[in-house]
């Protein structure tokens, strides 16, 4: 009897170890981030800044890998497919949550297929214009729209994109006509717009800072409800006359559904490792944004956030489908 209790107290003792094992043993080969974008664009430079901080406190490489096409959705889709054993993980934003209403095909469910390590960063975003576009201030580009600049060209990095949903939130907030091009990414695109190739953008700040600083392109608005720290002479698209105008690139990271706890617990410690790094932070205020506090750098946190934006968006788009 006393040899069967001390067994069955061991078994009970290496059950509890387990998932500790398990979190201890992981990562024991590189890491790699799927961004379903364009290398050089936005979310590939939040994701390359998390990364190479999370490489530091993981003991492994985190590498990026980029994966274009259908707004993000093909490159998600692939994390949806993978492994859930923690060594794929996919870094993207806001547009997660419009891929049901946007692709009815879709193979996998947003709201479902993934689990969630945590937020990353808000990103604000900028409406920009070539440098010689004839508008001077966004009051005016506003009229415009309606007006001469009827039809104007729009880049945007795919139907879907955080740049394409922000066109469609000003289409339908002025009445405004806009000849929309997609890219693969919203860095060829930024290239087309300070090569005077397309009129207008609606970019993440992490995407048109610099260009801004250096007077390549010319700022209008920015899509939050306050002015943000970074370009505080440009005003707030819902203060000239679009009430209730906001939409933020909100960034986060998921590892495919049914990856185990620990490992989902031991990335999201790193993950806030990671967003109080002092270069992370510095690297963050020079794009325009910081990282979320560390309570929002959750699983909770974000599967709070997208069941939050998977209502919005699927009440704003409906049927919207491709264009």
């Amino acid at each position: 009897m006393k040899t069967f209790l001390t067994a069955a107290l061991a078994g009970v003792a290496m059950a509890f170890a387990l998932p500790a094992v398990a979190q201890q043993a992981y990562p024991e080969k590189p890491v790699t981030i799927l961004v379903p974008a364009a290398a050089g664009g936005p979310s590939d430079t939040v994701a390359r800044l998390v990364a190479e901080a999370m490489t530091k406190d993981l003991g492994q490489q985190v590498l990026i890998e980029n994966v274009g096409g259908a707004g993000g959705s093909l490159g998600a889709g692939q994390v949806a497919k993978a492994a859930p054993d923690g060594y794929t993980l996919l870094l993207y934003h806001v547009a997660v949550s419009t891929f049901g209403a946007l692709y009815p095909d879709l193979a996998y469910e947003p709201g479902e297929d993934f689990s969630s390590v945590g937020l990353v960063t808000d990103v604000p975003m900028t409406l920009v214009g070539r440098k010689d576009l004839p508008p001077a201030d966004v009051g005016a580009l506003l009229a415009w729209l309606k007006g001469e600049g009827a039809g104007a060209t729009f880049g945007t990095a795919g139907v879907g994109a955080v740049s394409d949903l922000c066109g469609r939130l000003l289409t339908e907030a002025t009445g405004a006509t806009l000849t929309v091009v997609p890219y693969k990414g919203t860095g060829p695109a930024m290239t087309d717009l300070v090569g005077g190739q397309i009129d207008l953008m609606c970019d993440q700040t992490t995407n048109t800072a610099n260009q801004i600083a250096a007077g390549e392109i010319k700022p209008y608005a920015v899509t939050t409800k306050e002015p943000i720290a970074i370009l505080p002479q440009v005003p707030p698209l819902a203060s000239s006359g679009l009430d209730g105008f906001e939409i933020t690139a909100w960034h986060a990271i998921w590892a495919p559904k049914g990856t185990p706890e620990p490992i989902r617990q031991h990335l999201s410690a790193s993950l806030r490792k990671a967003l109080v790094d002092p270069v992370v932070i510095e690297r963050f205020a020079g794009l325009g944004t910081a990282p979320v506090p560390a309570d929002l750098a959750t699983p909770a946190a974000l599967d709070a956030r997208l069941r939050s934006e998977l209502a919005r968006w699927n009440t704003l788009l409906g049927d919207a489908g491709q264009r």
